[in-house]
């Protein structure tokens, strides 16, 4: 899999979100400190906001092309997108919830089942609860399962951990690692968390003020020297 973003320029106010990269890796890294433009990249990958200029081509398909006015829609797209509350439906218990997202047309691997999914994310037991029983980490465990069943090419985390306080970030972590190991499905990751990155994963973008400042391994990057000390801070 393969993600080519290529010129994307997007006026933001206060400056403008200018990226070019090309990523390969199983978990790449969106990092960078808030209002770097960490989430606008990410609703531009997922056809949520139109760049004023550049392309984007997903396994070699152009999804979005300012200069030749190609534009696919968001449910076209075969992206999956978990936000920061997770967007659960509220009047949905856990497998419903669930069911929505197995609904999808997308062809899907053999493994990716309900029943799978659920065992991998430890959700099952859940499965009768509405959202508005269930804790900030069950939430988001849910919403993962949810995407991951949809069969998305390309699955998008905006900061799925930020709401959560620093024993349950630890707890949850083990299952990003677990979807990222068990299901072949590429993974943006969005985070201003050093310690996120390093435990998840192999590449990261490094932002600031919209400017793409650095791009690479995440072993040669995430040592002090080599990112802005406003940038590099724990999250």
């Amino acid at each position: 899999m393969s993600v080519e973003l290529t010129g994307l320029a997007l006026p933001l106010g206060r400056f403008t979100l200018e990226v070019g990269a090309l990523l390969t890796a199983r978990m790449t890294a969106v990092f960078g400190p808030s209002g770097s433009g960490k989430t606008t990249l990410l609703e531009v990958i997922a056809g949520l906001r139109r760049p004023a200029r550049g392309r984007v081509r997903v396994d070699g398909e152009v999804l979005t092309d300012a200069t030749a006015g190609v534009f696919v829609p968001p449910e076209r797209r075969g992206i999956g997108y978990v936000t920061q509350d997770g967007a659960l439906f509220p009047h949905l218990t856990v497998r419903a919830n669930l069911r929505y997202g197995a609904d999808s047309s997308r062809p899907r691997p053999a493994g990716l089942t309900l029943e799978h999914v659920a065992a991998v994310l430890e959700i099952g037991p859940l499965a009768t609860r509405l959202p508005s029983t269930l804790s900030g980490g069950e939430k988001q465990r849910v919403a993962l399962g949810r995407a991951l069943l949809a069969a998305p090419r390309l699955l998008l985390l905006d900061e799925p951990l930020a709401g959560l306080d620093l024993p349950l970030r630890d707890r949850l972590l083990p299952y990003l690692a677990r979807v990222r190991d068990e299901f072949s499905i590429p993974m943006l990751y969005v985070t201003h968390s050093p310690d996120e990155v390093v435990a998840l994963c192999s590449e990261a973008l490094v932002l600031d003020a919209g400017h793409l400042i650095r791009q690479g391994r995440v072993g040669e990057l995430f040592v002090p020297s080599s990112v802005p000390h406003h940038v590099y801070r724990p999250g």
